[in-house]
């Protein structure tokens, strides 16, 4: 990051007016940072019942299906495909993942589970269900579909609003 030279404070331009959609929009990620915090201390602790990190558990969990490229993890799970490719360096040194030949592609492998990587995500998702069953129950059913849908719509908005190769 550079520094600039900062004008002085009455030189500064004015943003333009909110709207209530921008103003709640505003108040819905910064919401959504701090909830991504308290997800991630949660995940922190729960993945250490596999013996892993938050982030191991993220990369693991987009392999858990089929063998992925680091760039499709990465858009899976949310991560750039050079986090990924660095979690997946050390979950490969670990014995929880491996590489494959990728048929469609010669230099992009194809990262994939093992069965001590499954076995990790199974001891997680023992600690998981029942927080998942607890933190649920205290919230309206109707009331966390509309905030997974809203979320879901959101990322699809923001994600078709990012320029092309963003």
């Amino acid at each position: 990051m550079t520094t600039t030279e900062v004008p002085p404070r009455a030189e500064w331009p004015e943003p333009g007016p909110a709207t209530p959609a921008g103003e709640v929009l505003t108040d819905l990620a910064l919401t959504t940072f701090r909830l991504n915090a308290r997800l991630m201390e949660a995940a922190q602790d729960m993945a250490a019942a596999g013996d892993i990190t938050a982030a191991w558990w993220q990369v693991l969990g987009g392999v858990l299906d089929q063998p992925r490229t680091h760039a499709d993890i990465g858009r899976l799970v949310g991560m750039s495909r050079q986090g990924v490719r660095r979690v997946a360096d050390l979950l490969v040194e670990q014995g929880l993942a491996e590489y494959r030949d990728n048929p469609a592609h010669r230099r992009a492998k194809l990262l994939a589970c093992t069965e001590a990587g499954y076995w990790a995500i199974r001891r997680i998702s023992l600690v998981q269900h029942p927080w998942a069953e607890h933190i649920g129950s205290q919230l309206d059913l109707g009331d966390l579909t509309r905030a997974l849908d809203t979320m879901q719509a959101l990322v699809a908005v923001l994600e078709a609003d990012r320029p092309a190769g963003g």
